[in-house]
């Protein structure tokens, strides 16, 4: 066989890495929107003459619906195709996003922002659903955490992005350039997205594999609708609640740093808007190859049996150690070393809220329930998120400086990997017996 033949053949049986980049994609766009705000804080907050305290109930506004609506939406991707639901949540937080260009007042920033992220809250319980229905079970680890890179590209090029348009053209111009961009993603999805049993340019022997080994050797129940009475059965599961405990955590600091490290640099360092996207940037871009490299460590250590016992655990428990290095920024003066504990806290982050969920969907083996399942978990990490940006803004305004909002943070990730470590030691939902003699 010639080079060229083994070439092409290795690229035909990789066609699913195009489902790779519209995933990657779809997160980027959702994290460069959401993050905008974060960049022209200072501006938004000159104009219309808000308090700290203020800008936090504006940060965390986005995640009021973004929460509420994450289990209706993990329910419905167990029983509606995410091709679907994808698409309607992209137009509605992309209308959404090009809308705050016109707002007038703090509540109509208010109103804005939780419609975007009713809509937002599609695309992160989406991608884990898609990841189930299309990689092979041993590539799951590697394949969230790519997507999940998405939400550090997207702050990294959503900095810069935003920082130039801003200053060139004021922050209102920012977010109706940034609200478009999704309607791109959206004729792409709606062209070329479907499940493996459907699309036409898969290769015949890429989609059996897919098929055969997505489920690592338990019973494949894609395709069969679930029961939204299972969200009690997942609740009573210890190793649920583990993974809702450790992904509250991840997320709040994520947010954190999402919504509040600009201010962070701009407070400390007195850095002009331009100066803030380029220095905010450096730290999300450097977690990107981190946590990928991360993911596919994590792969290389399991086999099936362990995969399916939830052997991961250990790879997520490491990384929200490693994130807790956010603890030491309060005792440096020094930027570039600022920048590097902030860009190893986010490395670990990403691996964290990553390789979770692919904890949580080995430790589900009814693939029906899968949507359900992560959603709880999402939900969970949204929850305790929404919280970020709200106590950091009370912490700011009544301590005067951020030491405390950083320490709060780390302590949570401590509570999270110990909650990680002896709370996820059984699976969260068997397969059915009717499954298993099928």
């Amino acid at each position: 066989m010639t080079t060229q033949t083994v070439r092409a053949a290795t690229a035909s049986h990789f066609r699913r890495g195009w489902i790779y980049a519209l995933l990657l994609a779809l997160v980027t766009i959702n994290y460069m929107d959401r993050s905008a705000l974060g960049i022209v804080a200072h501006s938004v907050r000159e104009e219309f003459g808000l308090s700290p305290v203020q800008m936090g109930y504006l940060f965390s506004s986005f995640l009021w619906t973004y929460a509420i609506c994450i289990l209706p939406i993990g329910i419905m991707l167990d029983r509606f195709p995410a091709r679907n639901i994808n698409a309607a949540g992209i137009v509605l937080w992309s209308l959404a996003m090009m809308a705050t260009a016109g707002v007038w007042s703090f509540a109509t920033l208010i109103g804005a922002r939780m419609v975007m992220g009713a809509g937002e809250a599609t695309s992160i319980p989406s991608c884990g659903r898609i990841v189930r229905e299309w990689m092979p079970a041993r590539e799951r680890g590697v394949a969230n955490v790519v997507w999940s890179a998405g939400s550090f590209v997207g702050p990294a090029l959503g900095a810069v992005v935003t920082a130039s348009i801003a200053s060139a053209m004021g922050w209102r111009a920012a977010f109706i350039i940034l609200g478009a961009l999704g309607f791109i993603w959206l004729v792409c999805n709606l062209l070329w997205f479907d499940r493996p049993e459907k699309v036409s340019w898969l290769s015949d022997e890429e989609r059996k594999k897919i098929l055969s080994e997505r489920s690592a050797g338990s019973p494949d129940a894609i395709g069969m609708q679930g029961s939204p009475g299972v969200v009690l059965e997942l609740l009573k599961s210890p190793s649920q609640w583990g993974a809702m405990i450790a992904q509250a955590s991840g997320i709040y600091t994520l947010y954190l740093l999402l919504f509040w490290m600009p201010s962070y640099l701009q407070d400390t360092k007195h850095l002009s808007i331009l100066k803030t996207g380029i220095y905010t940037a450096i730290p999300w871009a450097i977690a990107v190859p981190v946590s990928i490299v991360i993911g596919l460590f994590s792969d290389r250590l399991l086999k099936n049996d362990t995969l399916l016992a939830g052997g991961r655990r250990a790879v997520v428990i490491a990384c929200m150690l490693l994130s807790a290095v956010i603890a030491f920024v309060p005792f440096t003066d020094d930027t570039a070393l600022i920048i590097a504990l902030f860009a190893i806290s986010l490395s670990g982050i990403n691996a964290t809220i990553s390789l979770n969920l692919s904890l949580v969907t080995d430790l589900v083996h009814r693939a029906s329930d899968v949507g359900k399942a992560i959603s709880l978990t999402i939900l969970s990490g949204n929850v305790c998120g929404l919280l970020a940006p709200i106590v950091t803004g009370y912490v700011v305004a009544s301590l005067g400086v951020y030491d405390w909002a950083l320490w709060i943070a780390c302590i949570l990730l401590v509570i999270g990997a110990i909650a990680l470590g002896t709370m996820t030691r059984s699976v969260i939902l068997p397969a059915t017996p009717a499954s298993r003699t099928a």
